[in-house]
């Protein structure tokens, strides 16, 4: 089995996971109730989509 000879430097391991890193979900506000929604999504706070009702929005609990 080959064995690398030199030692892999900090730089070079950092430069080839470069594109691994996390990135940020396209994230836009809904023009309905101004919620952050993802993007081509149901807003999950409303729930339209498109200026139409798609999802009948959910009724928040009271407690008594």
């Amino acid at each position: 089995m080959a064995v690398p000879f030199r030692r892999t430097s900090k730089m070079k391991k950092a430069v080839r996971r470069s594109h691994l890193a996390l990135k940020t979900p396209g994230m836009i506000t809904c023009p309905n109730c101004g919620e952050l929604t993802l993007s081509h999504r149901v807003c999950s706070n409303c729930g339209y989509y498109k200026g139409k009702l798609v999802v009948a929005p959910k009724a928040e609990k009271t407690e008594e």
